[in-house]
């Protein structure tokens, strides 16, 4: 039996409540998870009302809907809507043109199918990024009409395997391009087209002379979502980032935060000893809302798993960051058992899934305001199913 024989009866599982299969046409999808959304929602997004007048829990479709589609791809976007995500993340990476682009990663090399042209073998370098070292393909090193000549794959296969069944069928798209794709959606389906932006290792790409916050800047205020009141999330795992940005636009700031002894890669250039255990403290959670209006922590600093991986009590950081006025979207909630906690995974195979409304329970009951999320119909009833119980 194939991993995909095996993944596909769970996934009907899972989403036979939103009366809809992930591989069923769009509208089949918009069909069976409007009510879902509805039922998440509470309220329905107003617009140009601000990120207070968004579902509490927010739905944010984590690199669109990557649980079904190739990551970062229109696919991927166009796809989460459907399933009723309230927000789609993008992350921004640029080409050695300046160009924004919608990548994971500046390494396109498991992303992209770069590997597989010869025009581009001598481009394949080792880089260090961050102190880290990578080698493979980096989109830098690419104008984008020559990004534009390769086309986006499944990034974890072996875990998805049914998602390589896209493989090829996008381009990498580059954030205008989405902000356009924003609008056109945003007419059709009547309502506001709600993003969640990260710039990807800002202090690095700055080196090159290839600054993000002021290119993006400049596409925010060409489609109008500089303002405080814009349809947008802007996020950074570094804070001088969220600081550059919030001189430049108004729209809302979050703060990403990862594991509590790690430091973000700006401080560590400036010699900033501050981690991000020192950041989730009120102090600096305080010093945060100073040029943000939220945070988005990995949900270990919400709730910590213990030695064996399964879930223990949740720390103090929602009532603490809601203190002094942020709100949370952590990140990442997904449905197969390799990523949920050890008291919720079902079975042997890390590629099946395993009781992911458990785990999005525990953590909703936390207080966050949302999450991000590969499968934003699972998360979608897990918040119709917690929004009830209120």
């Amino acid at each position: 039996m194939t991993q995909g024989e095996r993944r596909i009866p769970a996934r009907r599982t899972v989403l036979g409540a939103a009366g809809a299969t992930v591989l069923g046409t769009s509208a089949a999808l918009a069909a069976g998870t409007g009510a879902a959304q509805a039922a998440g929602a509470g309220r329905t997004p107003g617009h140009g009302r601000g990120y207070r007048s968004l579902p509490v829990p927010t739905v944010i479709a984590h690199r669109g809907a990557s649980g079904y589609r190739p990551e970062h791809t229109l696919g991927s976007y166009r796809l989460a809507l459907d399933l009723g995500a309230h927000v789609i993340e993008q992350d921004l990476v640029p080409t050695k043109d300046g160009h924004l682009v919608c990548r994971h990663e500046n390494d396109i090399t498991g992303t992209t199918d770069v590997a597989d042209h010869p025009e581009f073998a001598s481009r394949r370098t080792t880089k260090s990024v961050d102190g880290t070292s990578y080698t493979g393909w980096f989109t830098e090193d690419f104008t984008l009409a020559e990004l534009k000549t390769l086309r986006a794959k499944e990034r974890i296969p072996g875990t998805r395997q049914e998602n390589t069944l896209y493989d090829g069928r996008w381009t990498v798209p580059t954030f205008e391009e989405v902000l356009r794709w924003a609008e056109d959606e945003g007419r059709r389906r009547g309502r506001e087209i709600w993003l969640h932006v990260e710039t990807k290792h800002p202090t690095y790409f700055r080196s090159l002379g290839l600054g993000l916050e002021e290119r993006l800047a400049k596409l925010l205020r060409r489609y109008g979502r500089h303002r405080a009141n814009s349809p947008v999330f802007l996020q950074s795992f570094e804070p001088s980032s969220v600081q550059r940005l919030a001189k430049l636009v108004d729209s809302p700031g979050v703060v990403l935060l990862s594991g509590a002894t790690s430091r973000p890669w700006d401080f560590v250039q400036a010699g900033d000893p501050r981690t991000v255990a020192d950041l989730v403290t009120p102090q600096g959670l305080r010093w945060i809302a100073s040029y943000a209006k939220g945070i988005g922590p990995t949900l270990d600093l919400v709730i910590p798993r213990d030695a064996s991986g399964r879930l223990g009590d949740p720390t103090t950081l929602v009532r603490d960051a809601h203190a002094e006025g942020l709100i949370l979207h952590p990140y990442t909630h997904r449905n197969e058992n390799a990523f949920l906690p050890a008291d919720f995974r079902r079975g042997t195979d890390p590629a099946a899934y395993g009781d992911s409304f458990g785990a999005l329970k525990r953590y909703l009951a936390t207080g966050i305001d949302g999450i991000f999320s590969d499968n934003p119909d699972t998360a979608l009833l897990g918040a119709a199913d917690h929004t009830a119980r209120d």
